[in-house]
């Protein structure tokens, strides 16, 4: 069903489609889950304007993420809703977790270069 590229159209019937929180009680619950990729791309942000990154935050997002959306659910979310300059950043997390899959409709994974600065951070944890 959903084996082409996701859009603004058709985003929010993909990500529910990926969900998988038998915990859920609400579509409140699910905004809340899926807005982690609002927390992400912050952190994101104000890692490359100040060079402060949160590492283990932003593992606990991604985490959560590939639980409830699954590893390719999560994956095309981020890709999705990050900007192009955050897809090495958001390449290097998934990869580091072994979430990452081979690929997805949206992108050539093998065309983004991981970030050597996170992944030097991630090593030493």
């Amino acid at each position: 069903m959903f084996n082409q590229p996701i859009n603004d159209e058709n985003f929010i019937l993909f990500a529910a489609h990926k969900y998988n929180n038998p915990a859920c009680e609400s579509e409140e619950e699910f905004y809340e889950d899926l807005n982690r990729v609002k927390y992400i791309k912050r952190l994101f942000f104000r890692f490359d304007n100040t060079g402060e990154l949160k590492v283990r935050l932003l593992l606990n997002h991604i985490i959560i993420l590939t639980n409830v959306f699954g590893n390719e659910g999560a994956t095309r979310i981020l890709f999705h809703k990050s900007e192009e300059k955050y897809y090495g950043y958001v390449k290097t997390f998934l990869k580091y977790l072994n979430s990452l899959p081979k690929e997805i409709p949206e992108l050539c994974l093998d065309s983004i270069a991981t970030d050597h600065r996170i992944e030097i951070v991630l090593k030493e944890l």
